[in-house]
């Protein structure tokens, strides 16, 4: 799985990266070196007007989602913490995923990822988990293949209000490769660039085409260091978070 991540690029950084035409002029999230589910992250993604799903006009955005996905249907808000990724294997054909699968596909950029691996102490002898941070070894963003989903709010009387409406997001995660399969069996899927249009477009909706463009992680080589366990805490952040640890 993939409970923790890092997304530190600023908007100004990531719009040409995955050439998103307009930046964000008001909605900003600050550096984050420990991102926890039911967080606010930026997202790539392209739709339609709202309620007109099915208009040949799209453009595409950066905008802030919140982390765990809360499916349409969802009576309670708090599913959404217990949601936070989608296995590759299965995401097409569960129901909680399914319709965004063939509708709602986004990006998550990410510096890296954080997995924890259980190790005997050698001070006590006792087995504990002990946190690494995988990401490309030549530092470069990496796009999560994530799925996105409206929730209306009931206690909002008016479509038309922003409140009415959240917009929440899962990280489809695959059978972990290279060094982070040293440390978990799972990790987060990255795409390649020739993937992003066609994993974004809306009007993509063939399951089979678009599992294709999950078959294998993105390309490179990934380094896990091992870290210090103050990111086990959500309220710690800052980059020494990163911080190369000796075990």
């Amino acid at each position: 799985m993939c409970g923790r991540y890092a997304s530190t690029r600023s908007p100004q950084e990531l719009a040409p990266l995955f050439q998103v035409p307009d930046v964000p002029a008001k909605e900003t999230l600050a550096p984050n070196w420990n991102v926890a589910p039911t967080n606010d992250v930026w997202a790539v993604l392209e739709r339609s007007p709202r309620g007109d799903e099915d208009s040949d006009k799209v453009q595409r955005e950066l905008r802030p989602l919140r982390w765990g996905l809360v499916p349409s249907w969802a009576t309670d808000v708090k599913i959404g913490a217990r949601m936070i990724n989608a296995r590759v294997e299965t995401v097409h054909e569960k129901p909680a995923y399914r319709r965004a699968f063939t509708r709602r596909r986004c990006l998550l950029p990410a510096d890296g990822f954080y997995e924890w691996e259980q190790i005997k102490d050698p001070d006590t002898g006792k087995l504990r988990k002990q946190p690494y941070f995988i990401h490309p070894e030549d530092d470069q963003v990496m796009a999560l293949a994530g799925l996105y989903e409206y929730w209306r709010d009931p206690a909002v009387k008016q479509d038309a209000d922003p409140a009415a409406w959240l917009m929440t997001c899962t990280i489809i995660t695959t059978e972990a490769t290279d060094a982070a399969g040293r440390v978990h069996p799972r990790m987060p899927l990255a795409l390649t660039p020739d993937h992003y249009e066609a994993w974004l477009d809306p009007t993509h909706r063939d399951p089979d085409e678009l599992r294709a463009l999950l078959g294998q992680p993105a390309e490179g080589h990934l380094y896990a260091r091992p870290v210090s366990t103050a990111v086990n805490n959500v309220r710690n952040n800052g980059p020494q978070l990163l911080d190369e640890l000796a075990v």
